[in-house]
């Protein structure tokens, strides 16, 4: 993570309000946008991502295609597509079909308080992993995932459980 890189702050309407370094916003729970991608193949699989081992928080859990911020000078789709071909190195069309906040203490040092775009989008192509960011990707068909969410819900990020209800809600 660089330390250097600037993000949306918003209120609680998601009215832009200002920037403010990416860690520092996390380490003071600053409410900032935030966007989660969900793309589905054909057979409606969900692809998932397990976090890398070093990230900052919540490393090596498996979570929603692909997440990120909005930065400065930055639309939020153009963030969006960009995270999409920076993590999982292709893109594709999204739309956003909800938002929800949440707020949530993972330690002294970590505090995420966010203002969540939530997108979907459908892909049957190849997907090229970046090892900075992933360790593996997988597609999971819906009623597996759901199951292995409810027997083992410590193996998934704390932002995919409160929205992946939602998202199946919207794609059934």
């Amino acid at each position: 993570m660089s330390n250097k890189e600037m993000i949306l702050l918003v209120d609680q309407d998601d009215r832009e309000i200002g920037y403010g370094e990416k860690a520092e916003v996390h380490k003071k729970g600053i409410f900032h946008r935030a966007f989660s991608i969900f793309i589905f193949n054909s057979k409606g699989e969900l692809l998932l991502q397990k976090r890398e081992k070093s990230k900052y928080h919540s490393p090596s859990l498996w979570t929603n295609t692909c997440c990120s911020h909005q930065r400065m000078g930055e639309d939020l789709n153009e963030a969006a597509h960009r995270r999409l071909k920076e993590e999982l190195g292709f893109d594709t069309e999204l739309e956003e079909i909800f938002k929800f906040s949440y707020d949530i203490e993972f330690n002294e040092d970590l505090h995420e308080n966010e203002y969540d775009h939530v997108f979907i989008g459908k892909y049957d192509g190849d997907v090229t992993i970046n090892p900075k960011e992933i360790e593996e990707s997988k597609w999971m068909d819906l009623k597996e995932l759901n199951k292995d969410i409810k027997e083992f819900p410590k193996r998934y990020t704390y932002w995919f459980k409160l929205s992946i209800g939602r998202v199946i809600e919207h794609v059934s």
